[in-house]
């Protein structure tokens, strides 16, 4: 009798488990700040600015990673991105005034916020 493998044994199709490289450029952010890929990079969060391993917005990075979904996080922006099977980001379109990449594996940050309406305040804000 001829030993069959267990489905269950089988791991992720090798899509899944290929790295990509993704390069993060957040060079125009202004003011220059920290940032971070949870579980990727070093945390921005509870270290001392003088000391930290963070990476910091002066300068682009390449990282790599496996397709799923990750998220950017700075001190005052943060969003979720994806990386499809085809190593290619994606992004939601309701982020284009801040952030461009989307079909690329360049991720580009723009702005070191977000705001409504075009970068107009809310009136409650005034």
């Amino acid at each position: 009798m001829a030993a069959m493998a267990s489905p269950a044994l089988a791991g992720p199709p090798a899509a899944y488990t290929q790295e990509h490289s993704i390069t993060i450029d957040a060079t125009t952010i202004n003011p220059q700040t920290w940032w971070y890929v949870p579980g990727v990079t070093p945390p921005i969060q509870a270290s001392d600015p003088e000391s930290m391993d963070a990476y910091r917005t002066t300068e682009p990075r390449t990282l790599k990673l496996k397709p799923g979904k990750y998220k950017f996080i700075s001190f005052t922006f943060d969003f979720p991105f994806t990386v499809n099977l085809e190593g290619k980001l994606e992004v939601a379109q309701s982020l284009d005034q801040c952030v461009e990449g989307r079909g690329t594996q360049t991720l580009i940050i723009r702005c070191s916020r977000t705001y409504p309406h075009g970068g107009q305040r809310d009136n409650y804000y005034q």
